[in-house]
């Protein structure tokens, strides 16, 4: 029987509602009633640590992991720290970086800044991961080859340092396999982003429900389940006009049944 990783909600799907404490409240009480028992806290207002704490609490959730802008761990790092405790998450990561980062210089600047800021993280027992879209595929010349950006970073960071969050739809987006980089990513990866991708009217790409999509969500549950995944983290960016509550709710159920196929 497949032991399917934790399941929770990446609040940045509906970060329209997070913008005060009400909302964060109603929020926090229709995703728990959804049956999610966890949350990734980004996107909210300028609603103070404290507060979300206790409406976190009453609404019996946990949370899982957290997204901070990387100059707030630069600038303020036991800033970040005293509210992950406040909290309960050990699981720190960015959304991504500053465009200046993206180039093969721009790894081992990140890693330099990273050096300080990950050892006061994990002497209080949290991690930090980096969190991918598509751009990080892009390959960059190095040894006479080449290599996308993403796997320089692997190669160059030790997992000790950083972690991987990785988002199925982006990696997908990058040309990428996302259950393959799933077990490249192995032991390093706390936390999965999932979302599906789907074929717009226009021919466009979309993100999609799980289950919706085109995603092989076989081949990726089973990936994550073997690769030590701890958390697995719905995310819908663009919800094209439907209720993103709805859209989490739909993804909920959907794996549901893909873990119950796969036992």
């Amino acid at each position: 029987m497949v032991i399917p990783p934790m399941l929770g909600a990446q609040l940045f799907t509906i970060r329209a509602f997070t913008q005060t404490a009400d909302a964060i409240a109603a929020s926090l009480k229709r995703i728990a009633a959804t049956g999610y028992p966890a949350i990734q806290i980004s996107g909210f207002g300028p609603v103070a640590p404290q507060e979300v704490a206790h409406l976190v609490e009453e609404a019996g959730l946990t949370v899982a992991a957290t997204h901070m802008p990387w100059e707030r761990f630069l600038r303020a790092p036991d800033e970040v720290i005293a509210i992950h405790k406040l909290w309960g998450c050990r699981h720190a990561a960015i959304g991504g970086l500053p465009p200046e980062y993206y180039t093969v210089e721009g790894i081992r600047r990140f890693i330099e800044e990273l050096e300080p800021v990950a050892a006061a993280l994990a002497a209080e027992g949290i991690d930090f991961s980096y969190h991918n879209h598509q751009h990080e595929f892009r390959h960059y010349p190095v040894d006479g080859g080449h290599k996308p950006w993403l796997e320089l970073l692997l190669e160059q960071a030790p997992p000790a340092l950083l972690n991987i969050e990785l988002d199925t739809y982006w990696v997908q987006a990058g040309g990428g396999d996302p259950a393959a980089w799933i077990r490249r990513c192995a032991g390093r990866l706390p936390v999965l982003h999932v979302k599906d991708m789907t074929i717009g009217p226009e021919g466009e790409q979309r993100m999609a429900e799980v289950g919706e999509g085109n995603l092989n969500w076989t081949a990726i549950l089973r990936a994550a389940q073997e690769s030590g995944v701890k958390w697995t983290l719905v995310e819908q960016d663009d919800c094209y006009g439907k209720d993103p509550f709805e859209a989490l709710a739909l993804s909920y159920r959907n794996i549901h049944v893909l873990w119950r196929q796969d036992r």
